[in-house]
């Protein structure tokens, strides 16, 4: 899947994952863009020690 530099994010999703996403996000009266952005914010934080280690790693076998 080609990534742009827009903000924008396209995903193709089965369409009873959807409809059962967009109930339980309506109920908790919340959209898609914020659940996603909390989401991504969260995973990214979890993940950014990892990161860096291997930013680190590969500079040290250059």
């Amino acid at each position: 899947m080609a990534k742009g530099e827009s903000g924008r994010i396209v995903l193709e999703v089965d369409p009873e994952l959807k409809k059962a996403l967009y109930s339980i996000l309506a109920h908790k009266q919340q959209t898609l863009k914020d659940w996603f952005t909390d989401k991504a914010h969260k995973h990214i934080e979890e993940n950014k020690p990892e990161l860096i280690k291997s930013f680190l790693k590969e500079r040290n076998e250059i």
